[in-house]
């Protein structure tokens, strides 16, 4: 690891070099031919089938790449990265290891020691009792009272709901099993609205809560409990947990063979994988989720042996250091031209900013430079008629990380498609290009506006140009494409936060907020008083009393 990032010679060369090109327009690094290609990263695995990552629009040379990778060697990433893949602690603050890629690792003759002990044959265990559940729930073998089960409900916030209600969603054209539908907010509205037109006799709840004390996790599985209680005798027997406490699952009420379990080097944000991703499988079914692991898998084995230069997630780990520790560029615009992914930057958003959200390095010191961007995002073309006026005539650029497949699942809506994908490389192409004053004055004078006017008018015509972004290209949004693709963006922030020199595996940002949630409550309840609240604390509840 670099021993001060702001001082090394790695970091001054990019600032340095970031001086000398940042005038530079992206549009005559294409003067020679050959660009796109070799700024350009691929995987082609029998799992996903082609994918291709286009860094060519960004004010990236080879220059730049060279001083990038080599930034990365010099802080250990490669020494990092076999040792999140071998079961080491590399979560130094929680000592524990980084294990959610056993999770996808598909290979029956794998072996990953964590303390000396071979944990696969637990994860294999713990797929095939998913694997055995889902098919007797979608087969009708297991039934509620009333009959097949036709809609489950996934209880959870964070990791526990983001990662499979982003994947349930993106994956509906594989839906053969029953509606999924999710709750995490604690606001009442959003169970009460779920729940609403829903059979309490045909549903199944599943409680994703990895300690089974989650705060709004809990409230919302009380109310679901009550909400059977309604109609069931035995309120829980329609309830599954995905929880490592079996006491606190057993004092639920829940049924021990109907816990499922998970390890604690499985992230939340990483654990759609597992358990987690429960409500998935049973939505597009186990082989499928096989699949969805697979793809996953075919990009770690990608990451783990491509050359940096032509390695996905090292490469797009570097444009964004490049872009916002180089650059400074304070936000990133993720935008899937693939209206399922509609969940996606906010999945990113938590992978990103939970992971890379941090003040200080591994060793406890402050950072020096900024950590991660903000992350955020909206599908296209949704973005074109709202954020992207910013985007293309703000102030500031923000870079834009564009997703598109080369078809949809709709083949009578072929041409609508072509629509989709004109959009989305236009965008592309606008951004870097943009439009001069020299131009825009042009296509006003054929309008026929002449004087003040037409320079007046012109400048509201001027789009800067010269605004950074990525394209990645798949076939199809299948269950192995969409494995990969997050699989990408993990091992993205994995890099970025190894170069950082942070600990992209805790969060302890969450704790704080949850700890004065937790000792407010009471005051709320009215069993304490407002005395150790702050001022501002002391009249919102004043209000909201009076108001309530």
């Amino acid at each position: 690891m670099v021993d001060s990032m702001q001082s090394s010679e790695h970091w001054a060369a990019l600032a340095a070099r970031h001086n000398a090109v940042a005038g530079r327009p992206i549009t005559a690094l294409f003067a020679d031919g050959g660009r796109p290609e070799a700024f350009s990263a691929t995987l082609d695995d029998p799992a996903t089938g082609p994918m291709l990552l286009d860094y060519s629009r960004c004010n990236i040379d080879t220059e730049t790449r060279d001083l990038l990778v080599a930034l990365a060697e010099a802080t250990g990433m490669e020494e990092r990265r076999e040792a999140m893949f071998t079961g080491k602690r590399i979560n130094e603050t929680e000592n524990r290891a980084v294990l959610h890629t056993a999770l996808r690792n598909l290979d029956e003759e794998a072996q990953i020691l964590v303390d000396g002990a071979d944990v696969m044959p637990g994860l294999r265990a713990t797929l095939a009792r998913m694997e055995s559940f889902a098919r007797d729930l979608r087969e009708g073998r297991i039934r509620g009272v009333g009959g097949r089960i036709g809609d489950v409900v996934n209880i959870g916030i964070g990791g526990s709901d983001l990662g499979p209600a982003m994947a349930v969603q993106a994956l509906r054209p594989f839906h053969d099993g029953p509606r999924v539908h999710f709750v995490s907010n604690v606001d009442p509205a959003h169970i009460h609205d779920t729940l609403e037109d829903l059979n309490p006799e045909t549903t199944l709840i599943i409680v994703a809560s990895k300690t089974f004390t989650t705060l709004e996790t809990m409230a919302n599985a009380h109310v679901a409990r009550d909400w059977m209680a309604r109609v069931l005798r035995d309120p829980v027997r329609q309830f599954v947990a995905l929880s490592s406490a079996l006491d606190r699952t057993a004092e639920f009420g829940i049924d021990p063979a109907r816990v499922f379990g998970f390890e604690d080097w499985v992230g939340g944000r990483y654990s759609v994988w597992g358990p987690i991703g429960l409500s998935l499988m049973i939505a597009i079914g186990p082989e499928n989720f096989r699949a969805f692991l697979a793809g996953a898998a075919a990009m770690d084995r990608h990451f783990r042996t491509a050359p940096a230069a032509q390695n996905m997630p090292v490469m797009l780990a570097l444009t964004g250091i490049w872009h916002r520790q180089i650059c400074g560029h304070a936000s990133r615009a993720v935008v899937p031209y693939d209206q399922r992914l509609a969940r996606l930057p906010a999945y990113l958003q938590q992978l990103e900013m939970e992971s890379n959200g941090k003040r200080v390095a591994m060793d406890g010191s402050d950072l020096e430079m900024p950590s991660g961007p903000v992350v955020w995002g909206e599908p296209g073309t949704n973005g074109q008629h709202a954020f992207f006026q910013l985007i293309h005539q703000g102030t500031e650029a923000v870079p834009c990380e564009f997703l598109l497949a080369a078809r949809g699942h709709e083949p009578l809506l072929e041409a609508q498609h072509r629509m989709l994908i004109a959009s989305c490389l236009a965008q592309a192409e606008a951004l870097m290009a943009g439009r001069s004053l020299k131009q825009a004055r042009a296509m006003l004078r054929a309008h026929g506006i002449k004087g003040r006017a037409l320079d007046r008018q012109a400048r509201h015509r001027v789009f800067p140009g010269n605004r950074p972004s990525t394209l990645l290209l798949y076939p199809q949004l299948t269950p192995a494409t969409l494995g990969a693709i997050l699989a990408l963006y993990e091992h993205r922030v994995f890099v970025e936060g190894v170069i950082l020199g942070i600990n992209s595996f805790d969060q302890w940002g969450v704790e704080l907020g949850k700890e004065l949630a937790g000792q407010l409550l009471p005051v709320l309840e009215g069993e304490a008083d407002t005395g150790t609240c702050d001022p501002a604390t002391r009249q919102a509840i004043a209000f909201l009393r009076d108001s309530g």
